[in-house]
């Protein structure tokens, strides 16, 4: 998905950091964590060593210190990946401030390495999260480049901006007084924390159903051009390559639904897809579904 270029991107809950505290995480709903949180139950092993063992080329992805004064346009959005994420913010932002009434924006954080947050700290190995705590949303650039190169996704703009609107989505939850949840209950498959992370999945559809038609109040322009079928496919792809019964069978050759933690990748595009077709919010209590797809 295409941004137009002369939207003007607001970096004012934004701040980058190079680095941070230790190698534990505790943190309330996210995306990337699966990634590596799965591969090291299963093991029994670190995450970092997991990583450390897949040699990742990251390319554009890269930004110790990334200058936010780079991102003032559409066009910047476009080039710089870290742009990207900042435009999709705000993107996802002015679509819930339409959608839910007292909608406050969340911070985010992009940061390279290790980070401390509310929740602790946290390093790049558990892909982009969400603190409730200190209400950021965190994002380690460099997940996007081993979502393609590891786990199959298209890596395609959308794919990216899906992961953002996910995370956007634990808050839009944590607003709701809804995100605890996915500490309560049973877990696995049809368990709470899946649930979490579906409605999640879904409020991203919710802000692709909107995005190319919401309009940024200082320029009075589309924040993003019209989805491409191509975009949506990046996104659906994006989905499917963080599901858990993917991620295991990639670890394990055989999948355990009882220690899912956030929905199949047929769940995952399935609760993307309501939320897109439908545009509607009400359409994404997963926590009432009798069939998570």
């Amino acid at each position: 998905m295409t941004f137009n270029e002369g939207m003007q991107i607001d970096t004012s809950t934004t701040s980058t950091s190079g680095g941070g505290g230790g190698r534990m995480i505790a943190i309330g709903g996210g995306l990337g964590g699966l990634v590596f949180a799965v591969v090291a139950m299963l093991l029994g092993v670190d995450p970092g060593n997991v990583l450390s063992q897949q040699p990742v080329n990251v390319g554009e992805n890269t930004a110790p210190g990334f200058d936010l004064d780079r991102c003032r346009t559409g066009a910047d959005a476009n080039k710089y990946v870290q742009c990207r994420v900042v435009a999709t913010g705000n993107s996802v932002d002015a679509v819930w401030k339409q959608l839910m009434p007292g909608y406050t924006r969340p911070h985010v954080r992009l940061f390279s390495g290790a980070v401390d947050t509310g929740c602790g700290p946290a390093t790049s190995e558990v892909g982009p999260f969400y603190c409730p705590v200190d209400k950021t949303a965190y994002f380690d650039t460099d997940f996007f480049q081993v979502l393609k190169d590891q786990f199959g996704s298209s890596g395609g703009p959308l794919a990216q901006e899906y992961v953002v609107a996910h995370e956007f989505g634990h808050h839009v939850q944590n607003l709701e007084g809804v995100l605890g949840r996915a500490q309560q209950g049973a877990q696995g498959a049809g368990g709470n924390g899946v649930r979490t992370e579906l409605q999640a999945d879904c409020y991203a559809g919710v802000w692709a159903h909107y995005a190319s038609t919401v309009r940024q109040e200082s320029t009075g322009a589309p924040f993003l051009e019209p989805l491409t079928d191509k975009d949506i496919a990046d996104a659906l792809s994006a989905a499917a390559s963080v599901g858990d019964d993917r991620i295991q069978k990639q670890a394990t050759g055989r999948t355990n639904p009882e220690s899912w933690t956030h929905g199949s990748s047929e769940q995952r595009q399935h609760w993307f897809t309501v939320g897109y077709q439908t545009g509607d919010p009400n359409k994404c209590d997963t926590f009432h579904a009798a069939d998570l797809g």
